[in-house]
C-alpha cells in the first residue's frame, strides 16, 4: 500500500459502488514508468499509461491541448523521435493532493514541470506541463494572492 493513496481519487466522483482502486496503484511509480517510456521512445507503452479520454495541456511554447489517444499520439510521436541525450532526466517528483508533479528535462533538454492527475483505475486522466520558470512564477503569484 502506498503512502500516496489519498492523492489518487477521481475528480469525477465515481459513486457507482465500484471499490476504490486508488490503493492498488502508486502514482509516483506510474510517473516513473511514464519517464521510462519516454526515455525508451516507447510510444505504445506511453499511450497505454493514459486513459482513453485523457487530456494533455502543454504550455511549453505555444499552448496546445490534446485530448484522446489519437491526439496524444500526434503530440508525443515527434517529441519521442527527436530526443537530446539528457531528455527525460528526472529532476524532482512530488506527490500532491491531486496527483503527482514532476520536474524533468524535456525532449529538448529544457526544464519542464508537469502535473498529473489519475483515474481510479491507475490511468493518467490529465497532464499539464509548462517550463519550470513559468510554473515557479505562477506558484509565487498564487501564494501572493492567497495572502
Amino acid at each position: 500500500m502506498s503512502i500516496h493513496d489519498d492523492c489518487h481519487t477521481s475528480s469525477h466522483g465515481d459513486t457507482d459502488g465500484i471499490a476504490n482502486l486508488a490503493g492498488d496503484f502508486d502514482g509516483i511509480a506510474l510517473v516513473v514508468d511514464w519517464l521510462d517510456a519516454c526515455r525508451n521512445r516507447d510510444l505504445a507503452t506511453l499511450l497505454d499509461l493514459y486513459a482513453d479520454d485523457a487530456m494533455l495541456k502543454c504550455q511549453c511554447g505555444e499552448a496546445k491541448v490534446s485530448e484522446g489517444r489519437a491526439e496524444l499520439e500526434s503530440y508525443w510521436r515527434p517529441r519521442l523521435g527527436a530526443l537530446v541525450p539528457t531528455a527525460f532526466g528526472l529532476e524532482e517528483i512530488m506527490p500532491t493532493a491531486d496527483g503527482v508533479v514532476l520536474d524533468y528535462l524535456s525532449h529538448e533538454g529544457k526544464p519542464v514541470r508537469i502535473a498529473f492527475t489519475f483515474r481510479r483505475d491507475g490511468k493518467i486522466q490529465a497532464s499539464h506541463c509548462m517550463p519550470v520558470a513559468e510554473s515557479q512564477q505562477h506558484a509565487a503569484c498564487m501564494q501572493d494572492y492567497a495572502g
